[in-house]
């Protein structure tokens, strides 16, 4: 089989897994796509991943309550070793790139990281990543009973729902103890969607001009259609945005149906993260910005003079 490991926050699954799906459906690796569903109360996640796999296995348990690197590496190698699996696909999150090696360790297995593409080529697993700031696309390849892959976030689109609900089984897993225990978590608090799971993105640069053109523009657009924000490295170092919001090879990696960088030059590190949206609409002031040279729609102008006007019409 291959077996995804699901991310989802207990109700609901990240588009991740989607894409996860995606990437296995389109693989050429044989046996059934499996998703494992990790956690406490985890049913509705569970139900949901039916619509997606033909099979899914739940562990539902205490011990899985909050995410720990030991006891879901431990749960992911158990399933694989007992199902057999020839492929391990892990979300390309910060908890996955952490657990996945683990994972790999504990099979003896072969370990392809961030992937944003899977080709079976004979007995092989062959994989593309970037690599050199994005400026290289590598591809690698990896052959063994069984090979552990993190799929890139952003890097594939998210799977069709089957024809028919898959089966769900009840797993049993010999978990270890825990070594470390996580003692505090601080959420961001935000009523925007996340950056990636949304659908149109409006991220602002360093030309926006300064934190409060930001907020008035980047922000006001945003929340007039009812996009996600994000930023350019620039502006996430010169501290007017958190870090969850960068956009890039050093920050997220996003592919919305609809992109709209306002004041961003567009630097290859930057491109890397959002080249694959359905469009990409720019707004800048300087003609020659590399941002136009990926863009469907562009525009040459003030982002102070032209956002405005968008934000009315979109009220409007």
């Amino acid at each position: 089989m291959i077996l995804i490991v699901a991310e989802h926050n207990g109700s609901k699954l990240a588009k991740s897994t989607l894409e996860m799906v995606s990437a296995a459906r389109t693989s050429g690796r044989e046996g059934p796509v499996t998703l494992l569903v990790l956690g406490q109360g985890v049913a509705e996640a569970a139900n949901e991943a039916a619509k997606y796999a033909e099979q899914v296995l739940v562990g539902d348990s205490a011990a899985l309550a909050g995410y720990n690197a030991e006891t879901w590496a431990a749960a992911a190698a158990q399933i694989a070793r007992e199902g057999e699996a020839s492929t391990v696909i892990i979300g390309g999150s910060r908890s996955g790139r952490e657990y996945a090696p683990r994972v790999a360790v504990k099979l003896g297995a072969p370990y392809l990281e961030d992937a944003i593409m899977l080709k079976a080529d004979g007995e092989a697993l062959t994989a593309q990543r970037y690599t050199y700031l994005a400026r290289v696309t590598e591809t690698v390849s990896a052959s063994g009973p069984v090979v552990v892959v993190t799929a890139k976030p952003g890097s594939f689109p998210s799977a069709e729902t089957l024809a028919s609900a898959g089966e769900q089984y009840d797993v049993d897993l010999d978990l270890p103890a825990v070594r470390v225990t996580v003692t505090g978590r601080t959420a961001e608090k935000t009523s925007r969607v996340a950056l990636t799971e949304a659908d149109v993105i409006v991220t602002g640069g360093r030309g926006v001009g300064n934190q409060g053109n930001f907020a008035t523009y980047v922000e006001g657009l945003a929340d007039s259609i009812g996009a996600g924000v994000g930023a350019t490295r620039a502006v996430v170092d010169a501290g007017w945005r958190p870090y969850a919001e960068q956009v890039g090879q050093t920050g997220k990696t996003v592919q919305p149906k609809a992109y709209i960088a306002l004041g961003v030059s567009g630097a290859v590190q930057h491109l890397s993260g959002m080249g694959k949206s359905k469009f990409i609409v720019a707004i800048n002031k300087d003609a020659e910005a590399p941002i136009f040279k990926v863009a469907d729609y562009g525009i040459v102008g003030d982002v102070g003079e032209i956002v405005p006007a968008l934000i009315a019409a979109s009220k409007a």
